[in-house]
Order: structure tokens, then sequence, then C-alpha cells
């Protein structure tokens, strides 16, 4: 079953870095069944972070299709893919877009982590756009179950992970050297 996730709004007081106390809105991403346990869960979790009262001014679904949390990133980017696939009736070729949410420190960052995410795709895709998104925090559903533990750790430890560097394309095709002194010349 996939995950719905719900972006969450909300309203407090904070302290920003001049000193000054100043009211904010923040918007933050839990995964839920409902729009009532979206609305218990980012209360519960900001429970925990705002000392002071908040209010949930607004929650909406979020349109994203996978969340891919990295180690030593502060920031998150909305990453929309496009998937190419061939229609074999018409002989055209038909776009579908998928939203990631990737967690990166800069633009380029955010390219090589949607790649490294869909390093195991089988079809076609591009990445027609990468954006810096709003979203603080993501606060992933994990069950009270025995293994929902190993879930808890699993995602903090993506979290806390580095991807692999996406490496370049090298090419290695041979050409007949007199091929090639010929074209030198």
């Amino acid at each position: 079953m996939s995950a719905t996730w719900y972006e969450c709004k909300v309203k407090f007081r904070k302290v920003d870095e001049n000193g000054v106390q100043k009211v904010t809105t923040e918007p933050y991403l839990v995964d839920a069944l409902s729009y009532t346990e979206a609305e218990s869960r980012i209360t519960q979790e900001m429970m925990s972070y705002v000392s002071e009262e908040f209010k949930i001014t607004n929650i909406k679904v979020a349109n994203y299709n996978e969340i891919h949390p990295f180690e030593n990133a502060d920031r998150w980017f909305r990453s929309k893919v496009a998937l190419t696939a061939y229609d074999e009736e018409s002989g055209k070729e038909r776009k579908t877009n998928l939203y990631l949410l990737v967690q990166a420190n800069d633009v380029k960052e955010a390219f090589d982590n949607t790649m490294f995410a869909m390093k195991n795709t089988m079809g076609d895709f591009s990445i027609p756009a990468i954006s810096e998104s709003p979203i603080m925090d993501v606060f992933p559903y994990f069950s009270g179950e025995e293994d929902g533990l190993e879930q808890i750790e699993k995602f903090n430890a993506l979290k806390a992970s580095k991807p692999e560097s996406v490496a370049e394309i090298i090419d290695h095709m041979e050409f007949d050297a007199a091929v090639v002194a010929a074209y030198e010349e």
C-alpha cells in the first residue's frame, strides 16, 4: 500500500537569528491514512518541538510519489521526473510525471540524489524540474509493532546515509588506429 502524504501548515511563535520573536507558518509533511490522523500526528510531533501554543492552519494531500531522505542535508527539494512510455497501438510517446521529495543541500546535490533514487528504473526518464520545497521536516508513519522500531531505524539510517556519487558515463569505444590517424591529419 502506498503512503499518503499530507502537508500540514503550522503557525507558531519563533525566535529568529536576531533574538526577536515573530509569528511564522511552516509546512511539514506527515504520512497518515486520513485528514484526522494527519492532524493528530502533526499535533503530536509539534508538541515535542514547540514549547508554546501553535495552530494548524491548513492540511492538504501532498502530491509526492516518494520521499528520499539523505544524510548531511538540511533542505528538501521537489524533483519532477517525467517517465516516458511508448504506446504500441498509436505509435506515440507518452510522458507521465511523478514527484519526488529529495533531501539535499543544493540543486546539484538534489539532482544527484534524484538520479540515485531513480537508478533502478527500467524505463526512460528525464528530470525537467527541481525546485526547493518549503517543507521543513517529514514525519513518516511507523506502527507501534515490533518491526516498527526497525522501520524507524531504517528511515533514520536513510536520512543519515550519503548516496553513492553518480558517476559520469565513460565511453570505452575503441577505434581503428589507422582511422584515428587519418582523421587527425
